[in-house]
């Protein structure tokens, strides 16, 4: 007790010690860290652009005026802006370890995110989500935590692991927890599933939010899942969805990712009848979409240029999502909060010249500051690159006579259309075979079913980054082909292949669970850019992302047909056809 008690004081003495540095440079009787001189800088608070200078002690903003600081930069005539949030995000989709997608995007001057981890939970279970806050901790990009809700996303799908309340539940403990992830399984809700509802329970028996996932969802059924506590939505990809679930005191959350781009369509919420009730955030980024197109600041600047108030922008980029989580620290510049900012030049040409975290300069236009990669339990990472269990596939394993349902993709959307039957592969048609392969487990479940939209006019494309259980999807003009692709798949321990004429053309290695790389951003872009050129030559739809369309297809709640290990699902009714 007595070695506890000293610690306990030596760390409230430190705290002591922290806390009247702050009120110091705060009355200006000490000099600050940083001042960020002759600042203009966006007030949330009074929705306004105020001047001053900018003071920094301590990793937080402690005082806006006049201050004098060991290191002082002039940003006359730019804009300081709060660091950005992205409100929800599955870090597994940029296909890069955690830390490359801080690399990534400190530079857009996001530096805080909540991510749902139900990728690689999907995978590993429990050990996923472990993986995930070990390989987050203490990034220059604070990462938050929704627990996955829905592992698999509904009984109907085949995982790697099964999740119920209690496996989670002590994970509600961890500081940067924020509450449970989004509710996918809004058939369960709706129908008063017990095992559904009890983790609505257990979250709010923490005080914790609870994010939701119902697209279309109507009338009573919507307010019955509203009702149930579900307190946002990030599916809205029409005005009216959007305004009917608003009006019904859920946040929204407008989505522009690499699969799924609502915000034109929801645009016209970012005005101050509603733009309060609303937050950005991406759910899927592929890197090509990181490195060329940006990130939070990709939204805040298309939504400028359509015209929106900069001001109501800027704050559906931070301040909202900062409230929304309860982070009260964050999404401002004000004294207390802390100083994650970043610099530009104009509204106009939106062009970040530096990102502060914490007071730290982490990018200056050019490069970002290096770090290092956080540790991992070695039991953890030897466990997340051996997740397949499959045994070799050949041909006649995705052959079958009988009419299976055809699945139409609809480009930019990740819903589907029902487009009838088919009995045979006809490429001229633009009818491809489609299966979906368990790989956690050995246990040689094959759904199949057929693909329309897709395009592929000769070879096979598999992917292991399958939401969201994450077996392997594969479509093909042939089932010879269709085996390959699938059983390099296997080979690499997780990734992304394209087969032509009997040999790989083209293949995007994934380890770590089967969904994300060792290697550095740039590299698995250049990978995963040549893989989709090969796609496209072999026919695929250039309206669509041969991989990101193609990983949603095996997702049974979204509308409106999907392809599970075990058939087609009618996703409304919950029901194989």
């Amino acid at each position: 007790m007595r070695n506890y008690n000293e610690s306990y004081t030596g760390k409230i003495n430190r705290k002591l010690a922290k806390k009247l540095r702050i009120v110091e440079v705060a009355a200006g009787r000490e000099q600050a860290d940083l001042v960020l001189k002759n600042a203009s800088y966006v007030n949330v608070f009074s929705n306004q652009i105020c001047q001053g200078d900018i003071a920094v002690a301590e990793g937080l903003i402690v005082g806006l005026g006049r201050y004098a600081g060991k290191e002082e930069v002039d940003v006359t005539g730019k804009i300081v802006l709060p660091g950005f949030i992205d409100a929800h995000i599955h870090l597994e989709s940029s296909l890069v370890s955690p830390k490359e997608f801080a690399k990534a995007v400190l530079p857009h001057g996001t530096t805080t995110v909540v991510t749902d981890p139900h990728e690689i939970a999907n995978v590993m279970g429990t050990d996923g989500i472990e993986y995930m806050l070990q390989a987050t901790e203490g990034l220059p990009v604070d990462v938050r935590f929704m627990l996955p809700s829905c592992v698999p996303s509904t009984p109907m799908d085949e995982s790697g692991a099964v999740l119920d309340y209690r496996s989670i539940d002590s994970f509600y403990d961890h500081p940067r927890v924020q509450g449970l992830a989004e509710m996918m399984n809004y058939p369960g809700v709706i129908g008063g599933d017990p095992q559904v509802i009890e983790k609505i329970v257990a979250a709010q028996a923490h005080h914790k939010k609870i994010d939701g996932h119902a697209p279309g969802l109507v009338g009573n059924d919507l307010n019955a899942y509203v009702a149930a506590g579900v307190y946002s939505d990030h599916e809205c990809s029409e005005l009216d969805d959007a305004i009917a679930k608003l009006e019904r005191g859920q946040f929204i959350m407008i989505r522009e990712g690499t699969a799924a781009r609502n915000l034109k369509a929801l645009l016209p919420l970012l005005t101050p009848q509603y733009a309060e009730r609303c937050m950005f955030c991406c759910d899927d980024k592929h890197p090509s979409d990181l490195l060329n197109e940006g990130h939070i600041d990709d939204l805040v600047k298309r939504a400028i240029a359509a015209g929106v108030d900069p001001i109501i922008a800027v704050k559906v980029a931070c301040h909202h999502a900062a409230r929304y989580y309860l982070l009260n620290n964050r999404g401002a510049i004000a004294p207390g909060y802390l100083a994650d900012f970043m610099v530009i030049d104009s509204f106009e040409s939106f062009s970040i010249e530096k990102v502060f975290k914490r007071g730290e300069l982490m990018y200056d236009g050019r490069a970002v500051k290096d770090f290092p990669a956080p540790e991992i339990d070695p039991y953890l990472v030897k466990r997340a690159h051996d997740t397949f269990h499959v045994a070799s596939l050949t041909g006649s394993d995705f052959m079958d006579s009988r009419p299976r349902g055809v699945i139409g993709i609809v480009p930019g959307e990740i819903v589907t259309k029902d487009c009838g039957y088919a009995k045979e592969i006809d490429p001229a048609a633009d009818i491809l075979k489609i299966a979906v392969i368990e790989r956690h487990k050995n246990t040689r479940h094959i759904g199949i079913g057929y693909l329309k939209g897709y395009g592929l006019k000769s070879g096979a494309v598999a992917t292991s980054i399958s939401h969201d259980s994450h077996n392997i999807i594969v479509v093909g003009a042939s089932e010879e082909e269709m085996a390959q692709a699938a059983n390099r798949v296997v080979e690499n321990h997780g990734g992304i292949v394209v087969c032509q004429k009997g040999a790989v053309a083209a293949e995007v290695v994934l380890s770590i669970a089967g969904i994300m790389s060792d290697a550095p951003l740039q590299q698995v872009n250049e990978q995963l850019e040549h893989a989709k050129e090969i796609a496209f030559t072999l026919g695929v739809n250039r309206k669509i992302d041969p991989f990101m369309t193609l990983s949603f297809m095996s997702l049974p709640v979204i509308p409106t047909l999907r392809l599970t290990t075990r058939g087609i699902i009618d996703v409304g009714s919950q029901q194989y056809i």
